[in-house]
């Protein structure tokens, strides 16, 4: 019958030991790395050539500087204004339906077209002219939809 082991050799690495063995952990990395570390090291010689390193490096040196001048640019009255108009233009468009949306747009490209062909035809539209357009079903359509729109807009000033 065996003996029963009674004592247990616990094996202590020396620091050199583990530095070997770290190397040839990374030997066999770059072994098997080897294209993509190359191209990376091309990469970085490209950006060096053109300097980029140098200016990503001064930037890490002035972060403190940039963050300010960022910050500082970030809360000017026009920025701030900007973003405030985005917010409520935002909080408009989630109160509209999607679909009279996208119907509205794709009206004002078309009539922003139309209008440029009148622009570039250069006809004169006469007092009777606009009173004959009126008939045209299109033409009513859209006077009906604007100025129904100028009542809810001027109805909602009031307010």
């Amino acid at each position: 019958m065996a003996k029963p082991i009674t004592v247990v050799k616990k094996i202590v690495k020396t620091d050199e030991q583990i530095q070997q063995e770290k190397i040839s952990e990374l030997q066999a990395a770059l072994a098997e790395k080897d294209e993509a570390l190359t191209k990376s090291l091309e990469i970085l010689g490209e950006l060096h050539k053109m300097g980029a390193l140098d200016a990503a490096n001064a930037m890490l040196e002035a972060k403190e500087k940039i963050a300010s001048i960022a910050l500082g640019q970030a809360t000017r009255e026009p920025v701030t204004n900007i973003i405030n108009n985005l917010m409520g233009a935002a909080g408009v468009l989630t109160k509209m339906d999607p679909e009279m949306t996208e119907i509205l747009l794709n009206s004002v490209v078309a009539g922003v077209k139309q209008g440029e062909r009148f622009v570039e035809s250069e006809q004169r539209i006469g007092a009777f002219d606009l009173v004959k357009s009126l008939k045209d079903p299109d033409i009513n359509r859209a006077i009906g939809f604007g100025l129904n729109f100028l009542k809810g807009m001027g109805q909602e000033l009031k307010k």
